[in-house]
């Protein structure tokens, strides 16, 4: 992982998603509140941050020896980083593939949760874009185990280092791994 590139996309994510309050004036999914604030789809969703996040998280995949077939998490969060993801590998010769979890099973036709080229047995790293308290996380894990796929980590880009969110997935028993922690952000 090149330091430039880490280093970019923090400065993508403080110029265009970052939000910061001297007080905890940020409502969070969890309703806790906070003195910062992340929307990384405003990163997620540009061409620098889709290539950017595609490659670190790639590359941090590897470094831990993680091969999945796919990778993936709860909508809306996870879909651009997989799809970043997927089609950085392809770019390397190194095909994984992307796979979305709905936050309920569809209503009609198969009544499937998870969309995407995997099936039963196939190998995942589950990916969220924030975490906090892991709950999101855990959602996607626990949909992921129903269907039958077999998970080898999960992958943040940010662990915000609060609110037990990183003891809560690990708790599952997997490995969590994340490219920035909220330490690259709020200076001590």
């Amino acid at each position: 992982m090149k330091v430039g590139e880490r280093d970019r996309l923090i400065e993508l994510i403080k110029e265009k998603a970052f939000k910061y309050s001297d007080t905890a004036s940020f409502r969070l999914s969890s309703g806790a509140s906070s003195k910062y604030y992340f929307n990384l789809k405003m990163v997620n969703y540009t061409p620098e941050g889709q290539y950017l996040v595609g490659k670190l998280v790639y590359e941090l995949m590897k470094q831990h020896n993680l091969r999945p077939k796919a990778v993936g998490g709860l909508t809306l969060g996870a879909d651009p980083i997989a799809t970043a993801v997927a089609r950085y590998s392809y770019d390397v010769n190194d095909p994984i593939n992307a796979f979305v979890i709905r936050k309920e099973p569809k209503g009609h036709g198969t009544g499937q949760q998870i969309e995407g080229d995997v099936k039963e047995g196939d190998e995942v790293v589950i990916i969220e874009d924030v975490v906090t308290t892991g709950g999101s996380t855990v959602k996607a894990i626990e949909a992921a185990e129903r269907a039958g796929l077999k998970i080898l980590a999960v992958v943040a880009i940010i662990d915000r280092c609060e609110l037990n969110g990183r003891e809560n997935i690990e708790k599952k028993g997997y490995p969590f791994y994340s490219l920035l922690t909220i330490d690259d952000f709020i200076q001590s």
